[in-house]
């Protein structure tokens, strides 16, 4: 059965206390509230074996933000997928945006991390997009049919199913444009339908595939409301408990 998840990346914000401090008051929302749509709450690695120890309902996962492409070794600075894990996150993002544009991650490297992760027993959000010119000039498909193909498509079947994909139309973020509910869904069954193509109807169907690009509590509902889009990966609305529950909220409903 395919799952609704909304997914909270908080990206290079908050302090270790404040960040507890958000994390505490999202625990303690869900852990009374009975759910069907899963939460995850990715935090810069600095917060994730504090925020695990406030995680204790299983109602609400950790993830982290990126991950080396390296399992160990003289790699100043890197976090490994091992070392993720151990904080008892479950959950890695891997090919934000962010990651391509602005340190220049290419797709066979975030394939490396993606296989790294998933051989780790971390579960991978992969994320995918395009610009605004690739968009204007209808290329956008053709650009997330390449990610995808690069990126996941040497994943053996039992690893895909390790893999949550986020479509992130890269002109819709952080900008206050977001896609319309139905270029949402319309992309998100391009990327079904790629799934398919490759690893069987079965497994394209079970796929969560979420919408990332400034989605908020006022346009949560509609967007989610579209039969290929299972979750959100939310960057600014997800440092306010209050935007965030309600945005999750808009998928439970």
């Amino acid at each position: 059965m395919r799952k609704n998840i909304v997914a909270g990346n908080w990206k290079m914000n908050m302090n270790l206390q404040e960040g507890l401090k958000l994390a505490e008051e999202i625990e303690n929302y869900y852990s009374e509230k009975p759910g069907k749509t899963g939460v995850i709450l990715c935090t810069p690695f600095i917060h994730l074996a504090e925020v695990a120890k406030v995680l204790k309902s299983g109602k609400v996962s950790l993830g982290a933000q990126n991950c080396a492409s390296e399992a160990s070794g003289a790699y100043t600075g890197e976090v490994s997928p091992a070392m993720i894990k151990s904080t008892g996150a479950s959950y890695v993002i891997i090919g934000h945006s962010e990651r391509r544009t602005y340190y220049h991650e290419d797709d066979s490297l975030l394939n490396k991390k993606t296989v790294l992760a998933i051989a780790t027993g971390l579960e991978v959000i992969f994320c995918c997009g395009e610009v605004k010119e690739e968009r204007e000039s209808g290329k956008h498909e053709e650009v997330v049919r390449k990610q995808l193909e690069k990126g996941l498509f040497s994943l053996s079947t039992e690893e895909f199913k390790k893999v949550i994909i986020a479509y992130e139309p890269v002109w819709a973020i952080g900008t206050g444009l977001t896609a319309t509910p139905e270029q949402a869904q319309e992309m998100h069954k391009f990327i079904r339908d790629l799934v398919s193509e490759k690893y069987g109807k079965e497994i394209a169907e079970d796929l969560t595939i979420q919408y990332g690009g400034s989605c908020k509590p006022s346009n949560a509902a509609e967007i989610f409301s579209k039969p290929d889009v299972d979750g959100g990966l939310i960057g600014g609305a997800s440092l306010k408990k209050d935007d965030f529950c309600a945005i999750v909220d808009a998928m439970q409903d």
